[in-house]
């Protein structure tokens, strides 16, 4: 149910703001997965099952595919996805987790392990 509540808002919001155009007229659901990533906040990570779950996708692989063919990667922030163990991601379409890394290091998030590619997701999980 809350999960319900929070794709409606995500959507109703993109729906209304000026990144309307990341939403086309049929509401597809790579628009919305998109939608919902772009408004990770800085600092902040999310999983793709986290983020399947709210847009309504049954397999989490799917919102790691949208994510590897992302449109806008500006505005995108595709970084701050990783599994649902926190970790990041091998095939990091921009360079590797080192980028991904680096990439989430400097917003804040601390990122350890033996290769440097975990995040404490009790402790930088977006709600």
């Amino acid at each position: 149910m809350d999960t319900l509540r929070t794709a409606s808002r995500v959507y109703n919001r993109a729906a209304k703001s000026n990144n309307a155009s990341l939403i086309r007229p049929n509401g597809s659901k790579a628009d919305l997965v998109y939608k919902i990533v772009s408004e990770i906040p800085s600092g902040k990570v999310m999983t793709y099952g986290q983020i399947a779950r709210i847009a309504g996708v049954k397999n989490p692989r799917y919102i790691g595919y949208l994510l590897h063919h992302n449109p806008d990667p500006e505005h995108i922030p595709c970084h701050r996805v990783v599994n649902f163990q926190g970790k990041l991601s091998d095939a990091f379409a921009f360079g590797g987790y080192w980028e991904q890394a680096k990439r989430l290091e400097a917003e804040g998030v601390a990122v350890k392990g033996d290769k440097e590619n975990m995040v404490e997701l009790d402790r930088y999980q977006a709600a």
